[in-house]
């Protein structure tokens, strides 16, 4: 999630105890014998060791985005041992893993980010890239999911294309991951993913109608400097919402989220910077067809200070708009299985971040969910993506694992 501001299942059942080398295989003690688990649940809770240790060797290891060479070789080898049919390389390090089950039914995919923040993408942070968006749950999830359902085959119907994909951060993996034929061979139905967000943990914010923002970007020439300034501040005032500047902002803007006919379900954010004789600028707006009513806007600004050029992309990047329809599906699903309480509707998008996940859902249909990571009485930066402060509760990964191998085992009945 973009910031604030911008290629044989190992038939090896878990038995017992679980440990795990760093971004190893799947180890057992040697000369234990148990019964077969019986449930997704029953399966995914003899992994949780397994997957806490493989997040905390992804986190330890951060990669940006368009480098991960090491978290893709690590996410193909746990695919590759649990039997998934396995594809690295694509459309940079993606990595694409195919699980068959044993019946029939209908084919989806799940989709896990890989790739770490930059210094420059982060919010009050440090001097390295690191995993500050949760992208080490989202690939540690992915692999459990996978790792789950791989010991469940034999009940599994229809099949499951597992798209770890790099370069999020910088909006390019979705797109080289598509150029590369993603879904030429195997294509999916539907697709799903899960982001960290700052609800408590354990707890799934469904986004059917809504979604995050897309971005526009562009410039102005001038002919005087002395105007790039000016111009700057009013193409800044386009804004109709204030970025949050601290925590209690940020607890506002969640509720907000959450409530019913929230003043977000309409917004303008835009970013300017007078560059000498002219200015840069980019801005989120919500609903995404108000692009050609806020570029009209500029254009008359700039006119206004004698603009000799405003100059923009041939299409902004798309809004990330997860269906009603499926989103609506998720949302009973959940209310269903893990119950009410943990389930919460959204009812607009947050304004200040972005997902090239819409290019997926721009092919075909899915979801998309925040999962909450928020410890009980933690300061809301520590939940919220890119923010120095981002700790997530590892809780969250088991959560996320028995929810979306229910999920998507459900999606895949005929």
């Amino acid at each position: 999630m973009m910031d604030l501001g911008n290629r044989g299942v190992s038939r090896r059942v878990v038995l017992g105890g679980v440990t795990a080398g760093a971004a190893g295989t799947l180890l057992g003690p040697a000369g234990t014998a148990h019964a077969a688990p019986r449930s997704i649940g029953d399966v995914a809770r003899r992994l949780d060791r397994h997957l806490i240790a493989l997040r905390r060797d992804l986190h330890e290891h951060p990669e940006a985005a368009g480098q991960e060479s090491r978290t893709s070789a690590v996410v193909a080898r746990q695919l590759r041992d649990a039997g998934l049919e396995v594809t690295t390389g694509v459309g940079g390090y993606g990595v694409v893993g195919v699980l068959t089950g044993r019946r029939p039914g209908r084919t989806v995919a799940y989709r896990a980010d890989m790739d770490a923040v930059t210094p420059q993408e982060q919010i009050e942070g440090g001097v390295e890239t690191a995993h500050l968006c949760g992208h080490d749950l989202h690939t540690t999830i992915g692999v459990g999911v996978a790792l789950t359902l791989a010991r469940l085959r034999d009940r599994l119907a229809g099949r499951l294309v597992f798209v770890f994909q790099p370069g999020e951060e910088s909006l390019a993996g979705a797109r080289a991951m598509l150029d590369d034929g993603l879904f030429d061979r195997v294509r999916p139905e539907e697709i799903h993913a899960l982001h960290c967000g700052p609800f408590p943990v354990g707890t799934f914010a469904t986004t059917a109608g809504f979604g995050l923002p897309g971005q526009d970007r562009g410039t102005v020439t001038l002919t005087d400097s002395a105007k790039s300034v000016a111009l700057a501040a009013d193409l800044a005032a386009l804004s109709t919402v204030a970025r949050p500047a601290s925590s209690a902002d940020l607890e506002n803007l969640v509720a907000e989220i959450e409530r019913p006919g929230s003043a977000l379900s309409r917004f303008v954010v835009m970013q300017a910077q007078p560059t000498g004789a002219g200015v840069r600028f980019s801005y989120r707006c919500w609903p995404q067809d108000r692009y050609a009513e806020v570029r009209a806007a500029v254009r008359r600004l700039a006119s206004a200070y004698g603009a000799t050029a405003v100059d923009f992309p041939a299409d902004p990047f798309p809004a990330m708009v997860c269906p009603q329809r499926e989103g609506q599906a998720l949302n009973h699903y959940l209310r269903r299985t893990i119950g009410a309480d943990r389930t919460l509707p959204t009812y607009a998008a947050v304004p200040f971040s972005g997902e090239d996940f819409a290019l997926f859902l721009n092919r075909i249909p899915g979801t998309y969910t925040f999962l909450g990571v928020r410890r009980p009485g933690a300061d809301i930066k520590t939940s919220y993506p890119h923010f120095g402060a981002f700790d997530p509760d590892e809780r969250a990964i088991g959560h996320g694992v028995r929810t979306m191998a229910a999920w998507l085992t459900h999606r895949t009945q005929p």
